[in-house]
């Protein structure tokens, strides 16, 4: 009887090591919605859709945005899990975006997800905006070599709302050693752009004539902050003098030096961030890292941090570009770890605004 039992037992657990985990990841946080199907780890699917209605407001409009989340979610998800060539009964778990983000767009995927989880009868796993994008550096790919970074490691986030460097000691443990006081430096990117007259989001138009320009044209504020926290509402207060007082003397002087604004601009805020990194790496002695959000796109950042990593014998870890904007392949993965921990959330959790990890 003894060894009946133990047996009994044995398999219990062999069957929960062989466990098929699918995870349904649900991103909302801004202007895009999107829904995405991760395996045992594995990518299956990622669907983004965007929200042009903005461009003419030169910024997200909430209210807009909340709206069209309401109008995209049910045919994202669909097409997430159709892409994944599962059904709707094969999913493990449902992850979605707690916050930080737009709190009207928050409350669609939120309340989404809850439903479906409700109605599937399996759990509910909240999501950390910011821990998402770090942990974009772990999605798997079928075919794809997999060189993630190892513990402990420090990432550089960047993205439109959110500039900090995380201690990263494992997947769901992240200290936050410095952030921004006031802007992002998406936010600087795009509101410098705003002024130059670029489209929204201006941070990739001006990577884009930066590459053309000369950085070292001209010269803008670094503002100096203690430890390893950054301030970028100087810059553009700087930035935008320096337009008004140039203007006054010269009409075109914008459209005749887009490119080496642009260019100086940019070299301007990757200064700053790679000033503090450097610092963080020197303080903590660890030379394994990341950098990771939307700002990370930029092409003028990813050749600097490859020179500045070469140079300091770091190993860099940048993820791909698909997986460095808001995508739900970020949640869905994060979701994962956590369901792996066992850590659920229940029917009554609500979403938040205000930046936290």
């Amino acid at each position: 009887m003894k060894l009946l039992i133990k047996f009994a037992i044995n398999q219990i657990l062999l069957m929960g090591e062989n466990e098929v985990i699918t995870i349904l990841g649900i991103e909302s946080s801004c202007d895009d919605t999107s829904a995405a199907i991760i395996r045992d780890g594995k990518i299956l699917s990622n669907i983004v859709a965007g929200q042009k209605v903005h461009e003419a407001y030169g910024g997200v409009v909430p209210e807009l945005a909340s709206r069209a989340h309401q109008q995209n979610i049910i045919p994202v998800v669909d097409q997430a899990i159709k892409q994944a060539g599962i059904s709707k009964n094969e999913i493990s778990a449902v992850a979605f975006t707690r916050g930080p983000g737009l709190l009207g767009s928050l409350l669609v995927g939120t309340s989404f997800a809850k439903g479906f989880a409700l109605a599937s009868q399996i759990p509910l796993i909240e999501v950390n905006h910011l821990a998402g994008h770090v942990l974009a550096l772990f999605i798997r790919e079928n075919g794809v070599e997999f060189h993630p970074p190892k513990f402990p490691f420090l990432c550089l986030l960047v993205s439109g709302g959110n500039s900090q460097i995380i201690l990263v000691n494992d997947y769901l443990r992240m200290e936050v050693i410095g952030q921004t006081i006031d802007d992002a430096a998406g936010e600087a990117f795009d509101k410098c752009a705003k002024v130059m007259g670029l489209p929204y989001p201006g941070g990739p138009h001006i990577d884009k004539l930066a590459k053309t320009g000369n950085p070292e044209k001209f010269e803008f504020a670094k503002p100096r902050v203690p430890g390893l926290d950054y301030s970028f509402s100087g810059l553009k207060t700087n930035f935008l003098y320096f337009l008004r007082d140039n203007l006054k003397l010269n009409p075109d002087f914008i459209d005749e030096n887009k490119e080496d604004l642009s260019a100086s601009l940019q070299k301007t805020i990757i200064d700053v961030l790679l000033s503090k990194l450097k610092r963080a790496a020197k303080e903590t002695k660890i030379r394994e890292i990341a950098v990771a959000g939307g700002v990370s796109a930029n092409s003028g950042l990813r050749t600097t941090l490859q020179v500045t990593a070469d140079k300091n014998r770091w190993k860099l870890y940048i993820p791909k570009f698909e997986f460095t904007m808001d995508n739900a392949a970020m949640i869905a993965i994060t979701g994962y770890y956590k369901y792996l921990n066992k850590e659920f959330a229940n029917q009554k959790v609500v979403p938040f605004s205000k930046t936290q990890i």
